[in-house]
């Protein structure tokens, strides 16, 4: 069973270097390509101001995020959720930063960094499928028909759930596609077409020459009108 989880983040700027921090987590859980319906998602007070560029992104106000639990307070249902599971990320490096960035804060209770070779990122994969157009998350709906038109404002979760959608095809579509998950309504599924399966090839026959001969009299002695005539052709193998 492969268990993945597809995630994205909020922050306040683009620079976790620089002391920007994450303020928005989103992760769906896949199973086999396919969303269990189980989700994280947890707002953080980065206890920094957002910035100006960054809220035009998203819409999360200092006011909103101030009384929000702080990384710490949320680190271990985050790991928990995560789990064994295996990262999907769209531009990897951006979130995974990010996310080692306050694993670092957290001094000796910090956990293993996240090794992007361990994270299946969605960009690159865009830009082997598709090299030369667009690759972000917008483009790529617009590619393959997603519904975006719930996505006003970037929002984690939001977004984690229409990049599982495009994962699936960017790995070529599967029995299942997903649909956008609803968080009060649950997972939606779409299925996708089935290629058609072959037509069955005839055996060969296995009539000697002498049992062909005998078939063969038999059935002309049937009449033309025979029902025979409605199953069998003229080039019948028998």
């Amino acid at each position: 069973m492969l268990r993945e989880i597809v995630l994205d983040t909020e922050t306040t700027g683009t620079e976790a270097r620089n002391g920007d921090r994450l303020i928005e987590i989103g992760a769906v859980e896949l199973l086999n390509h396919i969303p269990t319906g189980r989700t994280f998602h947890r707002y953080c007070n980065p206890q920094r101001a957002v910035s100006e560029g960054a809220f035009n992104v998203h819409g999360l106000s200092d006011a909103f995020l101030s009384d929000k639990p702080v990384f710490a307070e949320i680190v271990g249902e985050l790991l928990a959720f995560l789990a064994d599971g295996r990262l999907v990320i769209h531009n990897a490096p951006f979130d995974v930063g990010f996310l080692n960035m306050e694993y670092a804060r957290l001094g000796a209770n910090a956990p293993p960094p996240i090794q992007l070779d361990d994270v299946v990122d969605t960009l690159p994969m865009a830009r082997r499928k598709h090299p030369g157009a667009a690759n972000n998350l917008d483009a790529l709906c617009n590619r393959y028909g997603i519904d975006t038109s719930r996505r006003t404002k970037h929002g984690a979760l939001l977004d984690a759930q229409i990049l599982a959608e495009v994962y699936v095809e960017l790995l070529g579509g599967k029995q299942t596609s997903l649909g956008l998950m609803d968080a009060q309504a649950g997972p939606a599924v779409r299925t996708v077409a089935q290629a058609a399966p072959a037509a069955p090839r005839p055996y060969r026959s296995r009539l000697t020459d002498e049992e062909r001969t005998r078939h063969d009299s038999f059935r002309a002695s049937l009449g033309p009108a025979a029902i025979w005539a409605d199953y069998m052709g003229a080039d019948d193998p028998a």
